[in-house]
């Protein structure tokens, strides 16, 4: 197999040559698909990969694939061995380091910085997170007594759900995709992967560096393409996948839900969000600044977990709001080789498109634009891509739509309250309840929050702090189940509880 070579110009965000080509992989092999398409880069607009489109019969061959894996040695396998895979995994990521950087800024647009210290170092540490839970998570023992007086054993057996369909969004890739295929292949399923076709870079990375580290031919595979009629629509009906797990928008996951109610497949979602911040009069407002600051603005805005709702009390209000503001307005732009870069572009000019438009949106409903609200004007091969700035709003109630729909881009709106019990009631009011933030010193209002808040994180005086090991997943119109720790181990694996009768008398 040639190893995929990327091009060091793909990383400051200059295409240096003709478009890459990107193929699938099935069973071991890379192969082409139905069709191709064009992936263009976000930062200038240039094409910079031509990607084989799966078909059905590609979609097929990787679900036969997958079969095939578990019922040859690797359905056999047991969990120190699996561990053993994932490490090995997860080495060959870090030997692949500065490829997969390259490719996630080429897809993305985002900064080298933020590439090289979360998005790639935490895809190596999902896969050795994955090894160590699986290594030493024990199943359960029990000892009955029987109708006739004797014992009997029970003990659980875990055994795979099967062919794992896992379907990621492109704002963080492979962050996203290996927290999925790095628990599915602990606990011994074989995946067929679609990532988002705006970025397909990093995960055909992942899969040359699956054959590299002597993951078996079949277990990992990957189909390129859109969603309805495309790979995404054949993946998630397809009558051979056991389990779907998908991370995006929430109408994609009801629609992919109504796709499994058919097979009664298992499904995991992750969805989106319309997450609030909620700073109280007692907080270190530096801090809340800041953190506000990065839970709005990280990535673009362009993370489920960022912060479009905040509710300042009141005396603090238009401090915060002057000061958040004004920092804002400083975010530095540049090429996402520029280390101090910070703002990225949206990922697509129609997702930039669909950003603006809320701006227009939150004007006509009478926002007061503190800033941005606009496009940025650089003079260079960046005015061809899909920048936007970061823009802070406020004057809007609750009933909004700006306050209602997930905008998904670098903006928030905020708002004032009084009280504890309005600040709360505030912001559970949405369908969402993905994550929400507080910032406060009194330690009963943060546990206050811990309990009454919509939500399936709650962050106090932080924000986007992680431990694998905790449930991750939302509640409302943000998620169904949670993964994360031995949460993942729940949905990708089938418990089988096995009694033994022992022909013991007491």
């Amino acid at each position: 197999m040639t190893v995929t070579t990327l091009d060091p110009g793909l990383m400051a965000g200059r295409r240096a040559g003709p478009a890459g080509e990107l193929r699938n992989y099935v069973g071991g092999r890379f192969v082409s698909g139905e069709g191709f398409f064009e992936k263009a880069s976000p930062v200038t607009g240039e094409v910079i990969w031509r990607v084989a489109e799966a078909g059905a019969s590609t979609v097929d061959a990787a679900v036969t694939a997958a079969r095939a894996a578990l019922r040859g040695p690797w359905g056999r396998t047991g969990e120190q061995e699996r561990a053993a895979v994932l490490r090995r995994i997860a080495a060959e990521l870090e030997r692949r380091f500065d490829d997969l950087v390259t490719a996630e800024v080429a897809d993305t647009g985002k900064s080298i910085t933020q590439a090289r210290t979360l998005d790639i170092p935490r895809g190596a540490a999902n896969f050795r997170a994955f090894a160590d839970i699986i290594a030493a998570t024990p199943g359960e023992t029990f000892t009955t007594v029987t109708p006739a007086g004797g014992r009997a054993l029970n003990y659980t057996v875990r055994k795979p759900a099967g062919v794992v369909a896992i379907v990621v969004p492109w704002n963080l890739p492979l962050l996203l995709l290996t927290w999925k295929v790095a628990p599915a292949l602990a606990c011994g399923n074989a995946v067929v992967v679609k990532p988002s076709e705006e970025t397909p870079g990093s995960a055909t990375l992942l899969a040359e560096v699956m054959a590299a580290a002597g993951v078996p031919d079949g277990v990992f595979n990957l189909v390129h393409g859109f969603g309805p009629g495309s790979a995404g629509e054949h993946l998630t009906r397809h009558p051979g996948v056991d389990a779907i797990t998908f991370t995006g928008e929430s109408a994609t996951g009801s629609a992919i839900m109504r796709a499994a109610a058919d097979g009664v497949k298992a499904v995991s979602f992750e969805l989106g969000g319309k997450n609030a911040g909620v700073v109280f009069a007692d907080a270190d407002l530096d801090a809340a600044v800041e953190g506000s600051v990065r839970s709005s603005f990280t990535n673009g805005g362009q993370v489920c977990l960022c912060t479009e709702r905040l509710y300042v009390q009141r005396p603090v209000f238009e401090e915060f709001t002057e000061r958040l503001a004004r920092r804002a307005a400083e975010l530095s732009f540049g090429w996402p080789a520029d280390e101090a870069a910070v703002m990225m572009p949206m990922i697509s000019a129609a997702h930039r498109e669909k950003v603006l438009g809320h701006y227009r949106l939150a004007r006509e409903e009478g926002a007061q634009v503190l800033t941005g609200g606009d496009v940025p004007v650089f003079g260079d091969a960046r005015d061809g891509g899909a920048y936007v700035r970061p823009t802070v709003l406020t004057g809007l109630g609750p009933d909004a739509r700006t306050n209602r729909e997930e905008i998904f881009g670098p903006v928030c709106h905020i708002a004032p309250f009084d009280d504890a019990d309005e600040a709360f009631a505030l912001a559970n009011d949405s369908q969402y309840g993905l994550a929400a933030t507080v910032w406060t010193r009194d330690l009963t209002t943060a546990h206050q929050a811990g309990r009454v808040l919509d939500a399936g994180l709650v962050w106090v005086n932080t924000w986007f702090v992680r431990d694998l090991r905790t449930p991750f997943g939302g509640v409302k119109a943000s998620g169904v189940g949670r993964e994360g720790g031995t949460h993942s181990l729940a949905f990708y694996s089938e418990l089988t509880n096995v009694c033994v009768d022992l022909g013991e008398t007491t």
